[in-house]
């Protein structure tokens, strides 16, 4: 099938030919651009290469299985990850999820809801979600949704619950201007008591502890009259 309008790529993650063929299928006649891969260590050379704007990735996989993938390509990318699989357990999808999926879709399923799922992922995905940190970063962001804890360069940062969440969503969007607003509606219990003005407090706080890790380099940028944005280290999530 060719479609006449490409809204993306996806790498098929998939060791069984016929249902990779037939999720390509399905994802070509929507408009997207797939790419089908077999083998774990493939994947990772075909992610780092063609920088896909989804992955849909089959947990159980000859060698090295989904949930290693997954964790690796945490290291290095944003990029949406649907993992797909036949365990039906919560405490399995739990583990998916967990290790840093963000979505999942148990087998058998309708090819349709795995092309609404894309869609759906796709839409909240910040742009350059699938872009490898830069080469230039200073170090790495590490944060600790569980405990509300980061780490810059492996220094811990002191940050009030606010800041933390302030971060969160800048550095979970790098390199993307958020406007105050858009900050505002992502800090989600807060956001009727936050400002404009606050919003410029919060983030000249941030700054101002993230400076001593980082001399000479400024990770939160702002773009005057638009917002703000998270740029020049390395960023990773864990859940404790």
């Amino acid at each position: 099938m060719t479609p006449g309008h490409l809204s993306g790529k996806i790498l098929i993650v998939e060791d069984e030919p016929r249902l990779a063929q037939l999720l390509s299928d399905y994802l070509a006649a929507a408009g997207y651009l797939t790419c089908i891969c077999s083998d774990g260590d493939a994947a990772l050379h075909m992610l780092r290469q063609q920088r896909p704007d989804l992955v849909l990735l089959d947990w159980m996989l000859p060698g090295r299985d989904g949930l290693g993938i997954c964790q690796e390509v945490r290291q290095f990318s944003n990029v949406p990850i649907i993992m797909v699989t036949a365990k039906i357990e919560e405490m399995d999808r739990l583990m998916g999820l967990e290790t840093g999926a963000d979505d999942y879709i148990c087998k058998p399923f309708s090819p349709r809801e795995v092309v609404a799922r894309v869609k759906a992922l796709l839409r909240r995905a910040p742009p350059g979600a699938s872009a490898p940190a830069h080469s230039d970063s200073v170090g790495e962001l590490v944060i600790d949704t569980a405990r509300y804890q980061a780490t810059l360069m492996g220094q811990a940062l002191d940050l009030t619950p606010l800041e933390f969440r302030l971060l969160c969503t800048l550095a979970q969007a790098p390199g993307r201007v958020l406007s105050r607003s858009q900050l505002i509606a992502r800090l989600h219990e807060d956001q009727r008591a936050i400002s404009d003005r606050a919003i410029d407090s919060h983030i000249k706080n941030l700054r101002r502890k993230l400076a001593p890790v980082t001399p000479g380099t400024e990770l939160i940028g702002s773009i005057y009259g638009v917002g703000y944005k998270f740029e020049g280290a390395q960023v990773r999530c864990v859940t404790g």
